[in-house]
């Protein structure tokens, strides 16, 4: 604890300082100890902050401090904390506040990593935004606005706090909001404020007004909006630099006027910004209802439960619930939340209200299955995440063998309740009749598949097989086992040319019984370019795919993955992944491909980020600790990137890429022998079973061995290893573009220029 004279902090418990008994300390920061204390003569517990003292002893801070603090007292506003009393006693300086009960939006943004819903965001904002306009009104600005001053109460009120007291102190957070810098208020060639959210005026050390507020303002809805700061270096100066000289990326899959409003929050010309609080509150509150590509109704479909008492039935509650949300995502107009993020909150067994804030949708479909041999009873009913109210329920009776009408019906019923308008050719279309026995052997693959194991996917394809011999006509089925086969070749089991020629031929199957499958085209785009390096079929695929549903989610992230990134094109796929990820937030698959994007356009910051937050959403999964691997590399901190990739490693059971990225760490670690103790072993188990070349290539790109390196490339072209495939961006070929090998590499895949 800091000392006060002779007085400590621990000696403040049980004291008194005026009619305020001192009780307990709940805070302690740059700003000084905050405690509970008990006001006597109004009988209410309030809080106290007892001022550092270089604060206290300083009187021209000191004056500033007691000025400022009668001005906010002055204001009474709702959404800033209120200050009751000022004083000293003795050696001791405090200030008296109301107690709050909650947390800081930093805290929140820590325990709820990635994007916030819109309605959050705008909830915030407005709330910020109104007290700002209320303490600019009376000639007060902030000059610190950040998450960590934002307080959201336990009973719904959002608070700022610290006003005009923020460029007194400094504090320091390497992990979220860096460094805050105080001097003189009144005097240009000084910087006041935090780093990582000041105004370029802040960072120039000009004098600043009300406007730099709405900038620091902006930084925040923008990283409420995208999961990360809009201005980051890898250092301090760096991140000074971002902010005088940089734009942000572009705010992706929200709405277009949302991001207008935030861009214009972060011109860096005042001037062209919201000239004041009041008119930047206004447009945020009169912002779209939902913040994606334009306004919309939302639905997420929960897993079914299994009412049947027998465990072997949850394939097909989870199979009729996944079944709908894929009819769903096929009527324009409707944003659905993907399997994954959906049936991830049914585990978090978080209430109506609490899933569809996590999700941003307005509504929710839950449901029941029963089943007594051949006949199935589903219940199922339609709610809105506002209040829990409901919009319609039913219950449904039907042989196994009508499952898919019964879909087919539910979906309708759900479209029509949400007032979806659909084009009178879209309704009553049926899909063609399926052998029940092949259907229900369908669900139960894509079950498994979920799943994600070896073991599972073994039992998925099973499933599949055996499907297709009761039906072979059913189209999905064929679509499925190609996804599969697919997954198999990119992520490891197959080697790359058996699993995507086996793919494709599934896939032409899947699109001879039925040309009118979006996601299935998009498939066989992304075959196309795994198999034959096929760009023109590449993008005919993707043609036939965005004509038939552009808006589906799956389309999009394919496409980005096969029609973009191979050409360098990352800004376009940015944009696509940033889609896929407003209907699946919650899956660690779509955030790797975010986290892909951000290590192809050489942003570690971000990537580190973004691996932060899937170690959020599962510590245990070896994904996010790549991520994180990754990143370090790139910030060129082997040794952090060293640890997280041998925890990636020994968490996915020795997949292959994280084999070659650890490799490569331990080359730019300088423990040469322990890459090429890792490089022989690989060696030698690839003499026994397949293993990417582009395992091999990696490690002998962090030895700086270009010989080897590019001996194993040209092996990976050659084998369709498809981590290959973006050579157009991959950081680690920067110093070698130049080099014969390299456009050789360029030539084989058809991606020459020129």
């Amino acid at each position: 604890m800091g000392a006060l004279g002779s007085t400590t902090m621990d000696d403040l418990i049980g004291r008194t300082l005026g009619h305020y008994r001192i009780v307990e300390q709940i805070g302690a920061g740059g700003m000084g100890v905050v405690f509970r204390a008990y006001d006597e003569r109004l009988d209410r517990d309030v809080a106290i902050k007892v001022l550092p003292e270089e604060v206290a002893a300083d009187p021209d801070r000191l004056r500033r401090f007691q000025r400022e603090a009668k001005a906010v007292a002055a204001l009474s506003h709702p959404n800033i904390l209120e200050i009751f009393d000022f004083d000293t006693e003795g050696e001791v300086t405090y200030s008296v506040t109301e107690l709050l009960e909650g947390e800081t939006l930093r805290e929140h943004l820590r325990k709820e990593p990635g994007p916030l819903p819109w309605r959050r965001v705008r909830e915030i904002g407005v709330a910020t935004a109104s007290g700002l306009g209320a303490a600019h009104g009376k000639g007060v600005v902030h000059r610190d606005i950040k998450p960590s001053n934002i307080f959201l109460c336990a009973d719904g009120r959002i608070k700022i706090l610290d006003f005009g007291l923020a460029a007194s102190h400094e504090v320091a957070d390497a992990e979220t909001e860096t460094r805050s810098i105080e001097a003189p208020l009144t005097r240009e060639g000084t910087v006041i404020g935090t780093i990582g959210y000041m105004s370029p005026e802040q960072a120039g050390g000009r004098m600043v007004d009300a406007r730099s507020d709405l900038f620091s303002l902006g930084t925040v809805l923008y990283e409420m909006l995208a999961g990360r700061r809009p201005f980051v270096g890898s250092s301090e100066a760096g991140t000074l630099v971002a902010l005088l000289r940089d734009d942000p990326s572009p705010l992706t899959g929200v709405n277009p006027r949302i991001a207008r409003l935030v861009t214009k929050c972060l011109e860096k010309d005042a001037g062209k910004r919201f000239q004041s609080a009041d008119e930047l509150a206004a447009a945020i509150e009169t912002g779209p209802a939902a913040g994606v590509d334009r306004e919309r109704a939302s639905i997420a479909v929960l897993p079914f439960a299994n009412m049947s008492g027998d465990e072997k039935d949850d394939y097909l509650c989870e199979g009729l619930a996944e079944e709908i949300i894929n009819v769903l995502t096929r009527v324009p107009g409707l944003r659905v939340i993907a399997r994954t993020s959906s049936f991830a909150v049914a585990r978090m067994g978080l209430d109506v209200h609490e899933a569809g804030a996590r999700l941003d949708v307005d509504s929710i479909l839950e449901g029941s299955v029963r089943r007594a041999g051949q006949r199935v009873r589903i219940a199922v009913q339609l709610v809105t995440t506002a209040d829990a109210s409901h919009l319609w329920s039913e219950r449904f009776d039907s042989e196994l063998t009508d499952i898919l009408a019964l879909e087919d019906e539910i979906a309708e019923a759900i479209v029509e309740r949400l007032r979806i308008g659909l084009k009178e050719e879209e309704r009553g279309q049926r899909r063609p009749a399926v052998d029940p026995e092949a259907h229900s052997l369908f669900l139960e693959g894509r079950h498994y598949f979920a799943r994600g194991t070896p073991e599972a996917m073994e039992t998925a394809l099973r499933c599949f097989k055996r499907a297709i011999e009761l039906d072979p006509n059913f189209a999905l089925t064929h679509d499925s086992l190609a996804e599969l086969y697919w997954y198999l070749g990119f992520f490891g089991g197959l080697s790359p040319r058996e699993a995507f020629a086996e793919g494709m031929w599934h896939a032409l199957r899947a699109l001879e019984l039925d040309d009118d499958l979006a996601e299935t085209h998009a498939l066989l785009g992304m075959l196309r370019k795994e198999l034959d390096y096929n760009w023109l079929e590449v993008d005919r695929e993707f043609s036939r795919a965005h004509k038939l549903n552009r808006e589906s989610p799956t389309v999009r992230l394919r496409y980005a993955i096969a029609g973009l990134i191979p050409h360098g094109r990352i800004d376009e796929a940015e944009a696509e992944v940033a889609a896929m990820l407003q209907s699946d937030p919650l899956s660690l698959l779509v955030r790797w491909w975010v986290s892909t994007v951000e290590y192809l356009r050489h942003r570690p910051e971000r990537m580190h980020d973004e691996g932060r937050h899937m170690l959020a959403l599962d510590p245990t999964h070896f994904l996010g600790h790549l991520v994180i691997g990754l990143a370090c590399i790139e910030r060129n901190t082997p040794d952090e990137a060293v640890a997280a990739l041998e925890e990636a490693r020994e968490l996915s059971g020795g997949t292959p890429i994280t084999i070659g990225y650890l490799a490569l760490a331990y080359g730019r670690a300088g423990r040469r022998d322990d890459a090429l103790k890792l490089l022989e072993r690989t060696e030698a188990m690839s003499a026994k079973a397949y293993i990417p070349p582009s395992t091999l290539a990696l490690g002998y790109v962090g030895l700086e061995d270009w010989d080897a390196a590019f001996h194993w490339w040209d092996r990976a072209v050659e084998a369709r290893d498809p981590l290959v495939v973006p050579i157009k961006t991959f950081p680690f070929f920067d110093p070698v573009r130049s080099d014969p090998r390299y456009r050789a590499l360029l030539h084989k895949m058809n991606l020459s220029e020129g």
